[in-house]
């Protein structure tokens, strides 16, 4: 059964072939050129249509129109330069490209052209008809690639729109030629796609179509009959294009009746005059409304596209919304947890409680009560807060701290010793439990004020609308489309005053052409990069988001060495992509060396890498990791060099805490970048300093931890011993500036060093 259904498939498409290429025989310029058949074949099989179907039928049908030996072998030479390269390229497996067909297809004719000249045909004319067959070739592969190769779900572009209507025009010629007595197989043609194309297509399109086919007429015939009917058929069927069908039907039928009688356009016009546009008729009202619906997508995808539009800008504003009330929530739970701190006493309320304590605990029971604490009770008092106040300072009190002239009279000062030692440690305690619990809700606190910033610069991201640019998206397929670049769809939008993203959605295959962002480049009239590239929804082919790319770029270079005989570094670097086109990159250096220093720097670059990548402010991330640092019982520190650096704007953040000099050099001039504040970990609070620094092209920034800088007698000699080194490759600089560290000490390592320098370059 397969096979009957191969055969028979295979069958129809044989017919189906010779009668194109019987049209396209007769299909002339005039009567005098005739350049559609022979470029029709070679387009067929570049289409990947099968050859051993493709050559016989074209055989065979010009053999139909025209049976002659002179025909024959005319038709045979083309067949013969079509077959012996096409095999010899599947043989070899070898892709032909478009121009070495293009050729072929003139070598094809050479034995019509002999033939030709030999007959008296003018030789000028014969090269334009080859010519023309060459041009008809390509914009028949324009086109064969859409419809065949791509399929009906792809609008088409400016170019292959064109293609179409030559095809159009081209078959319109031929069928002009092909009556059965009065019954014009062109009118049944035509007729037919003017009503697919008022249904499926724009207003101007199906007009162009008419014109188009009128046109086709003309240049076959020099006789412009045709163009009227064409176009008032088009106008009529366009009046009834938002209505059923069936008025559609109705409204050309009436206006052919009207030009047939009334106005009597044609020679004669009766039942076998109409019949073509009675059949066309019919068969168009029981076309399925499906595949209407699926050609609609190949010229009017604009539509569907710009309710997409509407409802993605829809949908920001909805999210704009639940985001800004997402913020709210988190402020105020901020607020919440900032009111919860306890804060502790102040130290003279404390003083006066464990005053009150120590007497009621040690006095209250000793004879001499009365006497101490009414005619001594200021000097009582005062010897109380001393010792508690020496007991907070000194962490306890001995027997010297008593004043002598208590010992000589009070008989319980040991007993007053052990209350306010024990006394006074009891409240430390709970000082820095409640210290920590009010450091645990601030931390909270930061956290949920820092989910409120993210989430309220989101919500302000998607409160404008996207501006999608048509023009621009049309532009880009044609673009991609004449370089051979198979493009289904693009969306091209507005992210921010800086930046244009286009989205393109192309074959798999093309998708690793270096040259598709040159090409987008060009429609968008500013350089573009790739920085998104994902398998789409559709099979074998692939998204590619491209956007404006930033005006700098950066290099990085490295240069590490652990400090001699440990074993690992307490030096940790980092160098991460931020959103936005920022670059951060960072030292962090442990205290001490080896690997607990190895792990505090490791925690704290890394707690500091994913709240940059979060989007929090430095603020928030860098009182919260030293919050964090604090919380521990030792003592923990970090020196951080942090850089933030706008590749749009072209400005750096520096952010510096117990860090050595840092330096950016260009060929001006050299610029220090200091430090003013504590490691991360010694205090509490910290309120870091950001330096914004604004660079230009060609810039030089190195930043070093101490284990480098302080092999230097000074920042003088750091820095003049960067500006020797004369090189342009930031990897060479670091590399030749840590041997040069390592020189002062004589190769030996007093400390962890690590050198980090980008070279900052415009794009």
């Amino acid at each position: 059964m397969k096979k009957i259904n191969k055969y028979l498939d295979m069958a129809i498409k044989f017919c189906l072939f010779t009668f194109l290429f019987f049209l396209l025989f007769n299909a002339s310029i005039n009567q005098i050129l005739y350049p559609f058949a022979f470029g029709m074949l070679f387009a067929l099989t570049w289409a990947n249509q099968k050859v051993y179907l493709l050559a016989p039928a074209y055989l065979l049908s010009g053999l139909i129109t025209e049976f002659s030996l002179e025909n024959a072998i005319v038709l045979l030479v083309t067949i013969f330069v079509l077959i012996v390269p096409y095999f010899i390229h599947v043989l070899c497996k070898k892709v032909m490209r478009k121009w070495e067909f293009g050729i072929f297809v003139v070598i094809s004719q050479t034995g019509k052209i002999v033939f030709e000249i030999l007959g008296g045909f003018s030789p000028i004319l014969s090269v334009v008809n080859v010519a023309l067959g060459v041009l008809y070739l390509y914009l028949a592969i324009v086109i064969f690639e859409a419809l065949i190769i791509r399929g009906f779900s792809n609008k088409l572009t400016s170019l292959e729109l064109v293609s179409l209507f030559v095809l159009v025009m081209s078959l319109c010629a031929g069928f002009v030629n092909l009556n059965i007595e009065n019954f014009s197989f062109l009118k049944l043609f035509v007729s037919f796609l003017i009503l697919v194309f008022a249904y499926t297509s724009s207003p101007i399109l199906t007009l162009l179509l008419a014109i188009t086919a009128g046109v086709g007429a003309l240049i076959a015939t020099n006789n412009p009959l045709y163009m009227t009917p064409f176009v008032l058929w088009a106008m009529s069927a366009l009046m009834f294009k938002n209505h059923h069908r069936i008025f559609m039907i109705v409204g050309v039928l009436c206006v052919e009746v009207l030009i047939g009688l009334y106005f009597q356009l044609y020679y004669s016009f009766g039942i076998i005059e109409a019949l073509p546009l009675l059949i066309s008729s019919v068969v168009f009202f029981f076309l399925q409304k499906a595949w209407l619906n699926e050609v609609s997508v190949v010229f009017n995808l604009s539509k569907d596209r710009l309710a997409m539009k509407n409802v993605v800008n829809r949908n920001r504003e909805i999210l704009h919304q639940r985001l800004g009330n997402l913020a709210e929530v988190f402020n105020d739970m901020n607020i919440i947890y900032r009111n919860m701190l306890k804060k502790g006493m102040s130290q003279e309320d404390v003083k006066k409680i464990l005053n009150e304590e120590i007497c009621d605990k040690i006095c209250s029971y000793c004879p001499e009560r009365n006497h101490c604490h009414r005619t001594f009770a200021e000097n009582t008092h005062k010897v109380f807060d001393e010792l508690i106040t020496i007991a907070f300072e000194r962490g306890k009190v001995n027997l010297l701290d008593i004043p002598s002239y208590l010992t000589s009279r009070c008989k319980q000062t040991s007993a007053i010793l052990g209350a306010v030692n024990t006394l006074t440690a009891q409240y430390k305690k709970y000082l820095t439990m409640l210290t920590d619990v009010d450091t645990s809700k601030t931390i909270i606190a930061d956290q949920l004020l820092g989910i409120s910033k993210v989430i309220g610069a989101l919500s302000k991201e998607v409160e404008s609308n996207v501006s999608f640019d048509s023009v621009r998206e049309n532009k880009i397929l044609d673009e991609l489309t004449y370089h051979n670049i198979i493009c289904i769809d693009a969306v091209v939008f507005e992210k921010d005053i800086h930046t244009d993203v286009a989205s393109l959605v192309v074959r798999s295959e093309d998708a690793e052409k270096l040259r598709i962002v040159d090409y987008v480049g060009k429609v968008m009239g500013k350089k573009m990069i790739i920085f998104e590239a994902f398998p789409s929804m559709r099979p074998n082919y692939t998204v590619l988001n491209l956007k404006t790319a930033p005006r700098f770029d950066c290099l990085f270079g490295i240069a590490q060495k652990t400090k001699s005989n440990s074993i690992k570094s307490g030096d940790t670097y980092s160098i991460i992509k931020l959103d936005g086109d920022k670059i951060l990159f960072a030292i962090s250096d442990g205290m001490g060396s080896g690997e607990k220093a190895e792990n505090i720097s490791e925690l704290s670059l890394s707690l500091i890498e994913n709240f940059y990548k979060a989007g929090f402010d430095n603020e928030i991330i860098l009182s919260t990791v030293n919050k964090l640092l604090n919380l521990h019982k030792e003592e923990i520190f970090s020196a951080l060099d942090i850089g933030v650096l706008d590749l749009k704007n072209g400005i750096i953040d520096f952010i510096k805490m117990a860090s050595p000099v840092s330096f950016i050099i260009n060929e001006n001039e050299v610029k220090k970048v200091e430090s003013s504040s504590l490691p991360m970990g010694i205090v509490s609070d910290i309120k870091p300093v950001v330096k914004k620094v604004v660079i230009s092209g060609n810039d030089f920034v190195v930043i070093a931890s101490d284990g480098v800088s302080d092999s230097f007698e000074d920042d003088e000699i750091f820095k003049e011993e960067i500006v020797s080194i004369k090189t342009k490759n930031p990897q060479e600089l670091a590399d030749q500036l840590l041997e040069k560290a390592l020189s002062k000490n004589k190769g030996y390592a007093v400390d962890d060093m690590t050198i980090l320098v980008v070279k900052i370059f415009e794009s």
